[in-house]
């Protein structure tokens, strides 16, 4: 699970060092403009630009900025490391000279993994199972993909205490204890807490231990007085490793504490409050001691811990009966929404072992007793299919109810359809926002995909929230399964089918499969980055069909990403068989969401730009 920007960039090393990217160079030619990029030992999220010019190597700090936007200090920014690196190609804007030729890894090569990226997954993987007291490994999975944004920089910030250099609180004398314990390297080394609330690096030299304050600015960056700034501790000591940087000597062997090593990443107290991250819900495990601090103002609930709704990772045993008790329904009044159909309601459906109150919000799907005949096996086909189904991102229906209409109980979205939503909270939605919503989209429609399921109706009137950060597809009314050697569903008839949303062959040969989802998948997403615009304006269908046969597609929103708009154009692709699958579209949109909102801490200020010394 690759969670960097431009780890698909053929030209980038991953976490090499300066020596090794010279040296890297320096095998290619060393020509004027030769470039690679490369992870940035210092910062989390940045890279480092290693140029060629005049026989020199040149190195460039490449700062992702607060407002998730990349560039060397001083320098124009751009919208990712990509895009940077094609700017420079053409315009210097303060190198030597523009990027000419990169230098590329072998095709059988991926880019380096660094400390914690060989750490990330199984930290947040063993965060989400505790937290939320997860067992299935598709739950996890699935956890572990949408909230990482919201938890690597909780899991970057804590990952020094599985380091075995890190003592935690241990006095200074205990410290030279140990240091002077075994073998007597030049360069051996501990991490503890100081008695001021932050670190100290104890290391030996001679025969002396010398002790050394980390400091922790107003940025949350450390630093060793008059040193480099870093995001991490454990990036400071990988740095130290290779260059002294003011100390006596490089840090060399580790000083281990097994005992240590071995615990879950905790906060120590004095410390809690500098880290700007996610308060875990109140029914957390004791993965993190003590608990993290309130998030700061204007940051997001993740959506496990949205309040009036089935949990979505956990099924309640109660709550896999097909079949649901009368007694077990309290119905309002209020509708939600209707249709030929009848009407949804909201309700409350009465439990045993969901909640505190033994009480969950649920919307109630009623048909009609007059259309009772021609829509009921419409209604059973439609349950039959989301029983089925348990993802984070479609709407659970809870179950059946057969009293004075059928009722067909499902978990509740309370803010509504996507498309009416965004109309009427234009203001208040960033773009953010939306590429996060259509990426739980994505992921439930690739949940879908493995499953073997079309859902031949997706659009934003049919992607529910249950707030504004979380979505979940709805409305399978329309959905088939599809048997274990089929590639689509070949409908017999027509009927009211939403043409705007059908890619060529439903509409031209009646065949519908994953990849016709996708289809309709672009055209939700134009949807959602219009702020719940319609469509093709008013063109009727067969206006449609003869549009796009000619070569024509639905234009860029104006608020919409470049890199979102190219994916809605390749899930627009004419042959079925060119367009991507949601395990591609769902990639690509993850890839997109989590450059925009891993974002640094706010208050690194950019200076002007230099080669790092």
């Amino acid at each position: 699970m690759s969670t960097d920007p431009a780890s698909q960039l053929p030209f980038y090393h991953g976490s090499i060092s300066r020596r090794d990217a010279e040296r890297e160079l320096m095998l290619a030619d060393s020509a004027d403009g030769l470039f690679l990029l490369r992870q940035c030992q210092r910062s989390l999220g940045g890279y480092v630009l290693s140029l060629t010019y005049q026989g020199v190597f040149n190195h460039y700090p490449v700062e992702r900025l607060p407002n998730g936007t990349y560039g060397i200090p001083g320098s124009m920014p751009h919208c990712g490391p990509a895009e940077l690196c094609e700017f420079l190609s053409r315009e210097p804007d303060g190198l030597p000279c523009a990027l000419r030729r990169p230098c590329l890894r072998a095709p059988e090569q991926p880019p380096r993994k660094g400390l914690f990226d060989t750490l990330r997954e199984n930290l947040l993987r063993e965060y989400v199972k505790q937290t939320w007291s997860l067992e299935d490994a598709e739950d996890i999975e699935q956890a572990v993909i949408s909230h990482a944004p919201q938890l690597e920089k909780l899991m970057a910030t804590t990952a020094h205490e599985k380091m075995a250099w890190y003592h935690g609180k241990i006095s200074r004398q205990e410290g030279e204890r140990l240091l002077n314990t075994g073998s007597k390297t030049d360069g051996k080394f501990l991490v503890r807490d100081s008695e001021a609330g932050t670190f100290a690096l104890s290391m030996l030299y001679g025969k002396t231990v010398y002790h050394y304050r980390i400091n922790q600015d107003k940025s949350g960056k450390y630093s060793i007085p008059e040193g480099d700034r870093f995001d991490t501790v454990w990036q400071m000591v990988q740095y130290l490793k290779m260059k002294p940087a003011g100390l006596m000597t490089n840090l060399s062997e580790e000083c281990a504490n097994s005992a240590m090593a071995a615990k879950s990443p905790a906060l120590p107290a004095g410390r809690k409050e500098r880290l700007n991250g996610y308060t875990p819900p109140p029914r957390a495990t004791s993965f993190l001691k003590p608990s993290l601090p309130a998030p700061l103002a204007g940051s997001q609930l993740l959506p496990m811990d949205c309040s009036g709704f089935v949990n979505a990772y956990h099924n309640p045993k109660d709550l896999k009966k097909f079949f649901i008790n009368r007694d077990q329904l309290v119905m309002d009044e209020v509708e939600l929404g209707s249709g030929n159909f009848g009407c949804v309601k909201k309700g409350v459906l009465k439990t045993t072992e969901n909640n505190e109150n033994g009480q969950i919000d649920v919307a109630i799907k009623v048909l009609k007793n007059e259309n009772e005949s021609l829509v009921k096996d419409e209604m059973m086909r439609e349950a039959e299919i989301m029983h089925q189904l348990s993802n984070a991102y479609i709407v659970r229906m809870l179950g059946l109810c057969q009293a004075e209409s059928l009722m067909l109980v499902m978990e509740m979205a309370s803010a509504g359809p996507l498309n009416k939503f965004l109309q009427s909270n234009k203001s208040s939605v960033s773009v953010e926002g939306i590429v996060r919503l259509m990426h739980q989209v994505s992921m439930g429609m690739r949940y879908l995909e493995e499953k073997k399921f079309v859902h031949r109706d997706l659009a934003a009137r049919n992607v529910l929230l249950v707030n504004q950060n979380f979505a979940k597809i709805s409305d399978f009314g329309l959905s088939k399964a599809l048997g274990a050697d089929d590639r689509y569903y070949k409908a017999r008839t027509t009927g009211k089918w939403p043409l705007k949303w059908y890619a060529p062959e439903c509409i031209s040969f009646h065949k519908f499969s994953s990849k016709s989802d996708v289809w309709s998948f672009g055209v939700t997403m134009w949807e959602a980055f219009s702020y719940g615009g319609k469509p093709y304006r008013k063109m009727v269908g067969t206006q449609v069909v003869d549009y796009i046969k000619e070569g024509n597609r639905l234009e860029r929103p104006s608020q919409c990403p470049e890199q979102m708009y190219q994916l809605m154009m390749d899930c627009w692709t004419y042959n079925h068989e060119d367009r991507p699958d949601f395990q591609q579209a769902e990639g690509s949109m993850r890839t997109y969401y989590y450059s925009i909102c891993n974002q640094p801490q706010p208050g690194d200020e950019a200076g002007a730009a230099q080669p790092i010394k």
